[in-house]
């Protein structure tokens, strides 16, 4: 595995979020949350955690400080989705989505790791 620098594993977080901010926006803007808005869930702890962490990118140590804060309550809120979206719809858009925002918090959850590993070491 590669070694990062803390400001390198910072923009890697930030495009991990991305994916889970796309996700979001999909389940938004989807017409099944009408029928199940339990589905909000993973949406608004996307938004919680993007808002956490946004205006801390020029201070690692801080921002990966916040991201240690959310990072369990997003992986609760994905865990969720993925029992709630079988229930909205078996489409692929929502299989897909599960997907990726699962895969979205186990990344963060090594970039946070490596980070930690670099917080101590410093």
């Amino acid at each position: 595995m590669p070694e990062f620098t803390l400001p390198q594993l910072v923009d890697l977080f930030q495009k991990t979020m991305a994916h889970a901010w796309m996700v979001r926006t999909f389940i938004k803007h989807c017409d099944e949350v009408e029928d199940y808005p339990e589905l909000m869930g993973i949406v608004r702890a996307v938004f919680d955690m993007s808002r956490a962490i946004e205006t801390k990118t020029d201070d690692p140590a801080v921002y990966f400080k916040f991201v240690r804060k959310k990072l369990g309550k997003l992986r609760k809120a994905a865990e969720q989705f993925q029992q709630d979206a079988w229930s909205a719809s078996t489409h692929t858009n929502f299989q897909q989505a599960v997907t990726s925002i699962l895969y979205s918090v186990e990344q963060m959850e090594h970039l946070l790791a490596q980070a930690d590993t670099l917080l101590a070491e410093a």
